[in-house]
């Protein structure tokens, strides 16, 4: 009987193991949206029927719109890349990414630097991407002397490569260099800096971009002087966060002492006022000057780099973390870098830092401990730092599987220092501006330094450069 039983038994149909066949397509759409992008990849391969569901185009523009955001996906369908290009083939494009290419939108040394028309040299100043306008604001400049000018430029996405600056003649803040300029929905918020007395800054302007018609400053009420508010500083950094709320950090306060105190700037309602508080940390990055702060979630910021106490320059990474419960708190990100090639490269202060399509910060330029400035590209996964449950004693990577030098090719910029970086709607085109370069040593001259007016634009190559489809140069040395 036991054979017979034996004989006779048949394994358990398909269906009464595996009730998720009987769900129809749009459910398990549903289903798949919610999982990582490597368990749909590995969901394709169970049989055809769900390959030929999570390969299609649709689930894949989903999937990108929900890693990259749906500004940028809207951007990339204006594009001509995306001719005949599967969402599939370019969110694997966007993970590959190994390269950047450069254009050359102005060139100074061919114009009138000094004319009205166009910005002259500088570094330490601000520019930012808001409402498809460029916005420069001060800086310092040949002499040690600070700049008030605002400029703005209206970005054409159908052309590019040229752009017209249109200064902005009155309403804007004190001169300054040094301070921080950032985006917070259509408005700028501008904080401290240093003019050429050497008196550090600590007031707060708010800026309103209207599409072609200019930009307004107005000085941000912040209560009363009695309120708490960051002792006055330059050379900091800042980032937005949480929609409404700008994080400051370190700089250079008085007596040139190097500063690594945390505040938060929370907006009101109508952007008329704002309140400052400062996080209280059981831990927390050294004080520094010349770093970065990006903002790559809605409660976690990126720091890196920068010139520490005793002028070294760092290569450090910390998260601010920001959970629901209002806990703010600084953890130390550690890399092993071992299968890292040039990583002995990564130290520097003056750099840019921006956060761009595909989850990556996108580290350009700065200088060494030496005063060598630079002209490569790097980028910072953020994907694989977690969003939730940081442990205070810091969190240990793989280097190779979160950094990554990129290869530049075609037109290469002048190595550069506290130049100016901001990236446009699509993530892909980074704006940089200015900075300090190495120029001619005159015979009266104490260095070889000067002041950079170019103008540049860095896309990121997904396949051929958007901008233009000759062929490819050659990558450069």
């Amino acid at each position: 009987m036991a054979a017979e039983s034996t004989r006779n038994s048949s394994p358990p149909s398909t269906s009464q193991s595996s009730p998720i066949i009987n769900l129809p397509d749009d459910h398990l759409l549903t289903i798949l949206l919610l999982l990582p992008v490597d368990s749909v990849l590995s969901f394709s391969m169970t049989c055809k029927r769900y390959k030929s569901l999570a390969c299609s185009d649709s689930l894949w523009e989903a999937l990108c719109e929900r890693e990259w955001g749906p500004t940028s996906v809207d951007a990339l369908k204006l594009s001509s890349l995306r001719d005949g290009v599967s969402w599939m083939l370019m969110f694997q494009r966007v993970y590959k990414l190994d390269s950047v290419c450069c254009h050359k939108i102005s060139d100074p040394d061919d114009d009138d630097v000094e004319s009205s028309s166009f910005p002259i040299p500088r570094a330490s100043h601000s520019l930012n991407f808001v409402n498809d306008h460029l916005v420069l604001f001060g800086g310092g400049c040949q002499g040690g002397r600070h700049l008030d000018d605002t400029w703005t430029s209206y970005v054409d996405k159908s052309n590019q490569s040229i752009l017209k600056w249109k200064k902005v003649e009155s309403g804007t803040p004190s001169g300054r260099f040094g301070h921080t300029c950032i985006v917070i929905g259509e408005y700028l918020l501008l904080f401290g800096g240093i003019n050429d007395r050497g008196e550090r800054l600590n007031d707060t302007w708010i800026g309103q971009v209207f599409c072609h018609e200019g930009l307004t400053w107005k000085l941000l009420n912040v209560g009363s002087l009695q309120r708490p508010r960051p002792p006055p500083r330059g050379a900091h950094s800042a980032c937005c966060i949480a929609e409404k709320k700008m994080v400051v950090h370190g700089g250079i306060g008085l007596n040139g002492v190097r500063l690594g105190d945390t505040w938060i700037l929370e907006l009101s309602e109508d952007f008329t006022s704002g309140t400052w508080h400062m996080v209280e940390s059981q831990q927390s990055p050294p004080p520094r000057s010349g770093h970065t702060l990006t903002c790559i979630r809605e409660n976690q910021v990126v720091l890196f780099g920068g010139r520490g106490l005793g002028y070294d320059v760092l290569d450090d990474v910390w998260i601010l973390d920001i959970q629901e419960q209002c806990e703010e708190k600084w953890i130390q990100i550690f890399y092993n870098f071992q299968d890292v090639p040039e990583h002995a490269s990564l130290p520097r202060v003056g750099h840019s830092a921006t956060l761009v399509l595909g989850g990556r910060i996108l580290i350009y330029g700065g200088e060494d401990s030496y005063r060598h400035r630079k002209d490569d590209f790097w980028v910072l996964d953020v994907k694989t730092i977690p969003s939730s449950g940081l442990k205070p004693q810091g969190l240990s990577l793989n280097g190779s599987s979160v950094w990554k030098k990129l290869d530049r090719i075609s037109y290469g910029p002048k190595s550069r220092s506290f130049h100016r970086a901001c990236v446009d709607c699509s993530g892909r085109f980074v704006y940089v501006f200015g900075g300090m370069v190495d120029g001619l040593l005159q015979p009266a001259a104490s260095s070889g330094l000067r002041f950079d007016g170019e103008l540049f634009m860095v896309e990121l190559v997904l396949g051929f450069s958007d901008l233009d489809h000759q062929q490819r140069p050659g990558k450069s040395m």
